[in-house]
């Protein structure tokens, strides 16, 4: 936090040209009160004596910051009461800021605003600060409501540059909704949160905090709402917050951390990680998802894969759809009602081994694979439906293809079907023709 707000000081110093300009008016003052010229009609701020003088011109000239809060301390305990107390303040404010302590800063920033509701220093802090603090208490959050929405209405100082103020404001427009959206969050608001961190990417893109902020809204939302289709869109926000690496990008050891987690949602949603390479260059170059944006779930690609294997390959698809039917926890309930005794469309398999090796009666098949264990029984008949053998020795390893083929039973683990089948339904079998058998001669 020390070194964040250090680095901050440029930003806030942009933003904030103007809110001090009352110290200009105060050289003159101060001047007046030590016997300069006198004022002229409208009134104008002086110190009390010339020992406020002394405390002001030191504090304004001490560079160290643990000696300057103790002179700053010093003024307010001898001159509680001044013109300057809100410039007072401002340098209480400024010394805590160098100092990294941002609980004091809160503390300022609501002393000044307590002043003047509407100065943009105060508003700016309370905004920035309240969502690290880790302060989720009612009257934390309704400070921090408070001060976003009056960073939101903020109004250009008059000696602010035009050009200025329009960086200034885009800045702290986006900051607000940030704030807004944490409110939101701490309140288990998500649709607002959702709302408000999408506004801030919208005005500032480049904030891979904020994508993360939203991903975890929108999925609390898919959740909460029970709308699953929130989870692509939550991803992409992930994705964004892990990939982005410019101006405004998380830590690198945070892009880690989310990146991890990125890639476990995203198995989870669509099954395996092909697409996450796209998806993060999408997301690395565009803060938000397009509008259709969705990620297939590993359902859909397992509806698609099986689709276009029903196009390419029928018999393989039919029989997987048959297989997890079996293997199902109505396995038997499915055989009983949907199989037994129907003869079945054409399938395909490979001849795996033949009972006996010649002359075979039954052929096993795999259903899966060439080298792939057997888990049909294909039982010969003759076209009468009598048992039958093959003329010669099947050659084993070779694709068949078979047609109305009857289940008789199945067992579930291993899965193995038997089927009753007319030998001349069998096509691609190749056999090696062997001698006729020889009756053996009775003699008498």
């Amino acid at each position: 936090m020390h070194q964040l707000l250090k680095k901050l000081t440029g930003i806030a110093g942009i933003a904030l040209v103007g809110v001090m300009s009352g110290f200009a008016q105060q050289q003159q003052t101060t001047s007046q009160a030590s016997g300069g010229q006198s004022a002229p009609a409208q009134k104008q701020k002086q110190v009390k004596d010339k020992g406020e003088y002394d405390l002001y011109t030191a504090v304004t000239k001490e560079t160290d910051l643990n000696k300057r809060l103790t002179l700053l301390n010093q003024w307010k305990e001898k001159y509680p009461e001044t013109d300057f107390k809100q410039e007072r303040l401002q340098y209480f404010l400024t010394t805590y800021q160098a100092l990294g302590q941002p609980a004091k800063m809160i503390d300022t920033a609501k002393e000044i605003l307590a002043l003047d509701p509407k100065d943009i220093q105060g508003l700016y802090w309370i905004t920035f600060l309240s969502p690290s603090m880790g302060n989720n208490s009612p009257d934390a959050l309704d400070l921090a409501n408070k001060a976003a929405n009056g960073l939101l209405a903020a109004e250009k100082p008059a000696t602010t540059k035009d050009e200025d103020w329009q960086t200034a404001k885009k800045n702290f427009d986006a900051l607000a909704y940030k704030c807004l959206g944490w409110v939101a969050t701490v309140k288990k608001d998500n649709a607002e949160a959702d709302k408000d961190f999408k506004k801030s990417l919208e005005i500032n893109p480049n904030a891979g905090d904020v994508s993360y902020l939203l991903g975890q809204a929108v999925l609390a939302r898919s959740i909460a709402e029970k709308k699953p289709e929130l989870q692509s869109e939550s991803i992409y926000d992930f994705a964004r917050a892990a990939a982005y690496d410019g101006p405004g990008a998380m830590t690198p050891q945070g892009r880690q951390q989310v990146d991890a987690y990125l890639t476990k949602v995203y198995k989870t949603l669509h099954g395996d990680d092909s697409g996450l390479a796209d998806l993060k260059a999408q997301a690395k170059a565009n803060a938000l998802p397009p509008p259709d944006f969705h990620i297939k779930t590993a359902m859909e690609m397992a509806a698609e894969k099986e689709e276009e294997l029903k196009k390419t390959n029928p018999e393989l698809a039919l029989w997987l759809s048959v297989k997890g039917q079996l293997l199902g926890p109505d396995g038997q309930t499915y055989f009983d009602s949907s199989m037994k005794g129907t003869g079945l469309p054409k399938l395909k398999g490979w001849l795996v081994k033949a009972n006996p090796p010649v002359r075979s009666k039954e052929l096993l098949v795999s259903m899966d694979g060439k080298d792939q264990a057997a888990n049909a029984t294909l039982k010969l008949t003759d076209a009468d439906g009598k048992p039958a053998a093959l003329a010669g020795k099947p050659d084993l390893g070779g694709e068949i293809s078979f047609e109305g083929a009857v289940p008789d039973s199945f067992t579930k683990e291993p899965l193995m079907v038997t089927f009753t089948i007319d030998k001349s339904k069998i096509t691609g079998l190749k056999e090696e023709k062997v001698a006729p058998a020889h009756r053996p001669v009775h003699h008498k």
